[in-house]
């Protein structure tokens, strides 16, 4: 699909103007994907990483991600081992893309509702493309990937990129739903002004964002979330 879009979208009060979502752990279940990849590489290349250490970078740029293991002792540069996981992770994703329970069924609603769906993801161009492939035909408007915007969450640029790719501007964000799971994402889309929205039931974390973080409401599954609810957090948080 083409990455633009020229279309200006309208609020009505009822449904949000625009959903953004974040890719791993908010669309699909790629994390323990992520996690595998680097267990392999640190089994491979020696050093000391654990799954645990993995979920403890959740949505942290993959590049950060490899100079993390490298600092513990992995015997790869970090181009070398970055473009490792990725390629480990796009494989198994081009041959399956695990979507999170129900998620499909919401980015559906939302545009059969008339509301643009905007991916928003720190992975590359052809790990984004790839999701977009196999959701169903026309869901997603456009997208923002890693290759899009020199600065990565959790500063709030990728989600402005998103809002600009939909004619969005200043204030009207904030009639925006923002679809996130970790940390580093949340406080992304917040600092944008995105009404955000935090899933919790796919992360395992000490502190996990549900507790502390800066969203304005959670999620713990995407069973019965419909594009009137979501809709109803973007006029609460308006109201407050």
């Amino acid at each position: 699909m083409a990455n633009t879009t020229t279309n200006k979208t309208t609020y009505d009060g009822t449904l949000p103007r625009a959903a953004f979502w974040d890719m791993d752990g908010t669309l699909i279940n790629s994390e323990p994907i992520w996690h595998e990849a680097e267990l392999w590489f640190a089994e491979h290349h020696g050093g000391d990483w654990s799954e645990e250490m993995g979920w403890k970078v959740t949505g942290t740029p993959v590049p950060q991600v490899a100079q993390m293991m490298i600092d513990r002792g992995i015997r790869l540069g970090v181009e070398e081992l970055t473009e490792g996981i990725i390629a480990f992770v796009a494989k198994r994703e081009m041959e399956h893309m695990p979507w999170i329970p129900g998620v499909l069924d919401v980015v559906s609603a939302l545009h059969e509702a008339g509301v643009p769906n905007v991916l928003v993801t720190a992975s590359p161009r052809a790990m984004a493309e790839s999701a977009i492939a196999q959701a169903p035909a026309g869901v997603f408007d456009a997208y923002v990937c890693a290759d899009d915007v020199k600065e990565k969450k959790p500063n709030p640029a990728p989600f402005l990129a998103a809002a600009a790719k939909l004619g969005i501007e200043g204030d009207q964000i904030r009639e925006c739903v923002a679809l996130e799971d970790s940390a580093v994402g949340l406080e992304s889309a917040v600092r944008a002004g995105a009404t955000t929205i935090a899933l919790t039931g796919y992360i395992r974390s000490d502190n996990p964002p549900s507790k502390n973080g800066p969203q304005f409401a959670c999620v713990e599954t995407w069973d019965g979330v419909t594009p009137q609810l979501l809709g109803d957090f973007v006029k609460q948080r308006l109201a407050a």
